[in-house]
């Protein structure tokens, strides 16, 4: 074998294109996306919650989370 021998540049091309077909990928998934939900109402009197709200769902999670 001859090892001096200059690698083919064509061998490469697809890892040159990789990128773009990782691209097209995410584009048409990004077209064929559901729109967003419409943002929640604020409760009640108008006022913004914040912070931390033990909810029915976070209830569930912490019992099936439990260790003993």
């Amino acid at each position: 074998m001859n090892d001096d021998k200059q690698p083919d540049p064509a061998r490469r091309s697809l890892l040159k294109a990789a990128p773009l077909g990782a691209l097209a990928i995410a584009a048409a998934a990004r077209a064929r996306a559901p729109e967003a939900p419409p943002a929640p109402a604020t409760p009640a009197g108008g006022q913004k919650t914040q912070g931390y709200h033990e909810t029915e769902h976070i209830r569930r999670y912490y019992r099936t989370a439990a260790y003993w």
